[in-house]
């Protein structure tokens, strides 16, 4: 049993930041990956990025390599999503995922929404 909490979204200008966090909850905590996915408005769920727990190895899509950054703190069970270099086309509902026991992501948070204006 794992539940996730969001912060972090909100409202900002293209070119500005906003760093997302996650916090888990739940068993003695130490899953395979965690991982940020989001959902424009009328569009299909996305992958944003992902890094493992134990190694921190990092992933993440095209779209927002070199301006995106996960990283995660094992002591306070958190993921982070630092987001520089704002677009436009980054506004949608940002999702925080698990994998708890295995390398699919089975435990999602409630989403947290992130706008950027030209």
């Amino acid at each position: 049993q794992v539940q996730l909490v969001e912060s972090g979204g909100g409202l900002v200008q293209a070119g500005g930041s906003l760093r997302l966090s996650c916090a888990a909850s739940g068993r003695t905590f130490s899953p395979y990956a965690m991982g940020w996915f989001r959902q424009a408005p009328g569009k299909e769920r996305k992958f944003v990025a992902s890094i493992r727990w134990s190694g921190g190895s990092t992933y993440y899509a095209d779209s927002v390599k070199g301006r995106f950054t996960i990283s995660r703190d094992n002591a306070k069970n958190t993921v982070y999503l630092q987001m520089d270099s704002l677009k436009p086309e980054d506004t949608a509902v940002y999702y925080c995922a698990v994998a708890s026991r295995g390398v699919n992501f089975n435990y999602w948070g409630q989403g947290t929404q992130v706008t950027v204006s030209s």
